[in-house]
């Protein structure tokens, strides 16, 4: 079961690691774990021996998302995330991108959703400057938390749509 540190911890504990294990960073929200965030940290977990999760924080959620998300509070967020086998750290972060923490772990690789490219990827050039490789890996189809609340609000639309009425 991974741990969920500060960024202070964090770089405590890779100090010893670094060189001689290859540390595997990604980012994101999280909210709602499903399958394919399971299958897609388990496919960067397979690209070093060290896997590091930097988790969006309540806050920063909202500034990307919107203000009706995170639906899971970043606590509850960064536990799950922690407790898959394929995890061995994770930390949040208050900012839109993930760049201050970059700068402090450098990871031998950062692996990103293959929705994003070099184009895109907002901590390219971080990445590009403290040298660590990109891997864009592929998404599980149908799986996203979004998919996950929209079926919950048609379903419970189609439930509240055929409940009979009461007599007045």
């Amino acid at each position: 079961m991974g741990e969920v540190l500060n960024p202070t911890q964090l770089n405590d504990r890779l100090a010893s690691l670094r060189g001689q294990s290859a540390i595997v960073t990604t980012n994101g929200c999280f909210d709602i774990l499903h399958v394919g965030h399971l299958r897609y940290l388990q496919a960067c977990k397979a690209l070093g021996e060290i896997m590091v999760v930097l988790v969006n924080s309540d806050a920063s959620v909202r500034r990307l998302k919107g203000p009706q998300r995170p639906i899971v509070p970043e606590a509850d967020r960064a536990e799950l995330v922690a407790g898959l086998g394929c995890v061995d750290y994770v930390v949040l972060f208050e900012e839109d991108t993930p760049e201050p923490l970059l700068k402090i772990i450098k990871p031998d690789y950062h692996a990103k959703g293959a929705q994003y490219n070099e184009e895109n990827l907002p901590e390219m050039a971080t990445l590009r400057k403290i040298g660590a490789q990109v891997r864009f890996v592929p998404m599980v189809d149908n799986r996203s938390t979004t998919n996950v609340i929209d079926t919950i609000i048609q379903r419970l639309a189609t439930t509240n749509s055929q409940e009979p009425s009461c007599p007045a």
